[in-house]
């Protein structure tokens, strides 16, 4: 049961629990006033008899006047079958006065709306008594109709009140997120919705948490995009302005001169082709992949393909590359994409090692699985580091080789949109060290890290 199904079931039974007790209430003090209850008559009696001692018979008059008003009755007492308050005849009560003196207690009914009581009662005086009551059919309450006015009145008041809370407590989350959402759909992406709902424990405080985490992340990924188009903008003027000016210097020249200004221009529109290649993968990183197929993917088969395909382009740079494995390690993803972000790993550190040896190690940390390139180079300054997977970031050393600072940036997607992180240090001894660390699928096995 969810906590907001159970929030609504409790104050939905609070509510009728509450007007059901205020029914019950209202009820019996409207039966009490219209029916009265059934009177004690021993006690009855006891008083009637006390007050005739006590105050003769004008109290006894006056006891049972306030009688006829309030219970709507008429007593009396007889003395020696004679009686004290001196009755006019009443023919129903006189053709059972007999009955009534002669027993202890009793009481008749000879019409359903009549009542007629007998009780013996022996004094302080010692003298018996015998109280007679009569009642006769009971007056009708000008009021019960109000009463009962009044009951459905309340039972509306208490209704409205715990419903009007129950409305509010729903009424107020669902208005800050419509109000946020209104904000962000008017251009303000860092609206959130704040306050104490996001910290309730329903559905409504999941609900805000969740739209400020889609808020924060729409105005992370529109601020970056934002970023990268400047950048791109930055980018492709340069080669642009190129091919402009050397179109112009073909346009002029003719025969064979125009033929290195060609060749140059095929060489940007490559850059730029590349460029262009980098950026759509870029785009598709940002996404975190929504649709990519995650399968079972041998790391260490992976890490000797990508090596075996550097070979060549290690070869013409004079580098030598190295594989260290430590056993069989797997884990969940997509193996191209792996294969991508290791290509580019160790294409990066081909173009900085600047000679030497290249290594690729496959180590285990834990459950997870961490691939190293590392390089001899000159390694990057300790300020470089922390910008080094920012697209169209490019440190000191770009002047050593070509590239548009996109390389690292898929990387660190792709091992994010598989769960795991790229971390970049400079290695002891010189040159830069980028480790891939990634999630092991729980049947993965293999030795610890050398």
């Amino acid at each position: 049961m969810s906590p907001l199904y159970r929030r609504l079931l409790l104050w939905f039974f609070v509510a009728n629990m509450a007007t059901l007790l205020v029914s019950v209430l209202v009820t019996e003090r409207i039966a009490r006033r219209a029916y009265g209850v059934e009177l004690d008559w021993p006690a009855l009696a006891q008083t009637a008899d006390a007050t005739y001692i006590k105050g003769g018979r004008a109290a006894l008059e006056d006891w049972a006047a306030m009688m006829r008003r309030e219970e709507h009755v008429q007593v009396t007492l007889f003395e020696n079958g004679v009686n004290v308050l001196d009755w006019p005849p009443i023919p129903p009560l006189m053709h059972h006065l007999p009955q009534l003196l002669a027993s202890d207690s009793i009481v008749l009914r000879p019409v359903p709306e009549m009542l007629l009581v007998g009780q013996k009662i022996v004094g302080s005086d010692g003298v018996p008594r015998q109280l007679v009551v009569l009642r006769g059919p009971k007056p009708q309450h000008a009021r019960i109709e109000m009463l009962l006015l009044v009951q459905i009145l309340l039972s509306m008041l208490v209704i409205g009140g715990v419903g009007w809370w129950v409305a509010r407590s729903i009424a107020q989350p669902v208005a800050a997120l419509q109000q946020a959402a209104q904000r962000m759909a008017a251009g303000d992406l860092s609206s959130r919705v704040g306050g104490r709902f996001p910290q309730a424990r329903d559905e409504l405080g999941l609900l805000a948490r969740e739209f400020d985490h889609m808020a924060g992340r729409i105005e992370a990924l529109v601020a970056h995009e934002r970023g990268v188009l400047q950048d791109v903008s930055h980018e492709l003027r340069s080669p642009l302005a190129r091919l402009q000016l050397i179109l112009e210097l073909a346009r002029q020249e003719s025969g064979s001169g125009a033929v290195g200004h060609f060749e140059r221009a095929e060489h940007e529109i490559a850059r730029l082709d590349v460029l262009i290649g980098e950026l759509l993968a870029l785009s598709r990183m940002e996404g975190d992949l929504p649709g990519m197929t995650r399968d079972p993917v041998d790391l260490a088969a992976l890490a000797g393909d990508c090596l075996a395909e550097a070979e060549l382009d290690a070869g013409s740079h004079g580098i030598q590359l190295r594989l260290d494995v430590a056993g069989l390690l797997e884990t969940s993803g997509n193996a191209q994409l792996l294969a991508r972000a290791l290509d580019n790993l160790l294409s990066n550190a081909i173009k900085y090692a600047g000679g030497g040896e290249v290594l690729l190690r496959l180590a285990r940390n834990g459950d997870r699985a961490e691939l190293s390139v590392r390089d001899h180079g000159p390694g990057v300054p300790e300020a470089d580091l922390p910008k080094l997977f920012r697209p169209f970031f490019r440190g000191a050393n770009a002047v050593r080789a070509e590239g548009h600072g996109l390389g690292l940036a898929i990387v660190e997607r792709i091992a994010r949109a598989h769960g795991g992180q790229a971390v970049a240090v400079n290695a002891p001894g010189g040159g830069l060290c980028v480790t891939l660390s990634l999630p092991l699928v729980a049947a993965s096995s293999g030795g610890n890290a050398a």
